[in-house]
């Protein structure tokens, strides 16, 4: 490694804000280390014709971003890759993993900007470019017009605060992390808007055996980690990647227990199953599965095997 660690991201405003964000702390415990930036193009950054991410992901054979960065990493072009962990599949390129997931973790909510939802008017324009927030809309307003957005996060902004849409709906973390606050809007509650798995934690992804995982092996957070670590088991045991209707929240209780809840909604918002528990936070596998299989006893499959199939 020469001395050197290079640190790959994606070329928004938000992915280096993310990078600037994980490697402040880094660089004090490590002042004898050189870290540089590299950016790396995503497909899902390029292509602004494919009217979704599920297609996208389809087109690039993984995620509509994070494919090329797992590439840069595993071929050597960079030596840790700083992800929005929701974006990344729960199964990592084989000779690579995840560092234990830094803190704090920001807002894990999901933002109404332009308006609340009890004053959308029936028929109001809402923008998403995510098939769970689609679902978990038509879900709570089935009267919603909901229409794909698609952009970086000021851009998608822009179309409610400046027309032509009424709102849009956008992560709590991308929107703190720019420092931009809508001067109307509503932050989701997650006990009926769960969020992504993962959605405002980053992902901290290295090769195996290499001299950058060794470095850095004793960073993160437990508690954070233990939280996106059942989060994501339940998203690998219901076989979902990040284009699906899937919501989770992990997060540890003023008894020291993990707690997870987890929502999973038909794309046309018709059907939602839920379940929720808690369980040793030095376990987070084991409750992300046992969750994940009370989904699927309540009909979870047939509601992610129709949106496959569609």
């Amino acid at each position: 490694m020469d001395g050197v660690v290079r640190i790959g991201s994606r070329a928004s405003k938000l992915a280096r804000t993310q990078v600037t964000e994980w490697l402040t702390p880094i660089v004090e415990r490590f002042p004898g280390v050189r870290f540089k930036r590299e950016i790396i193009l995503e497909d899902g950054d390029q292509d602004r014709v494919t009217p979704t991410l599920a297609e996208v992901a389809k087109t690039a054979g993984g995620s509509a971003f994070s494919t090329n960065q797992e590439a840069a990493l595993v071929t050597g072009r960079v030596d840790v890759i700083v992800h929005s962990l929701k974006d990344l599949p729960t199964s990592v390129h084989e000779g690579t993993f995840l560092l234990t997931t830094p803190g704090p973790r920001e807002d894990v909510r999901d933002v109404l900007c332009g308006s609340t939802l009890a004053d959308l008017p029936r028929g109001a324009r809402v923008g998403t470019g995510a098939p769970r927030r689609v679902a978990q809309l038509l879900f709570l307003r089935p009267d919603l017009d909901v229409v794909p957005v698609r952009g970086n996060v000021p851009g998608r902004l822009a179309r409610a605060t400046k027309g032509p849409l009424d709102a849009v709906v956008l992560a709590a973390a991308g929107l703190n992390r720019l420092e931009l606050t809508p001067d109307v809007h509503e932050a989701l509650d997650t006990a009926v808007f769960p969020p992504s798995p993962g959605q405002g934690a980053l992902g901290i992804q290295v090769r195996v055996g290499s001299r950058a995982a060794e470095l850095l092996a004793q960073t993160g957070d437990l508690h954070v980690d233990a939280c996106v670590r059942a989060e994501r088991a339940l998203l690998a045991e219901l076989h979902g990647g990040c284009s699906v209707p899937v919501g989770a929240w992990g997060r540890i209780g003023p008894d020291g227990l993990l707690h997870l809840s987890a929502a999973v909604t038909s794309l046309d918002g018709a059907e939602q199953v839920t379940a929720a528990g808690e369980g040793p936070a030095d376990d987070p596998v084991k409750l992300g599965t046992l969750i994940a299989s009370e989904l699927l006893a309540q009909g979870a499959a047939d509601i992610l095997a129709a949106i496959t199939k569609s």
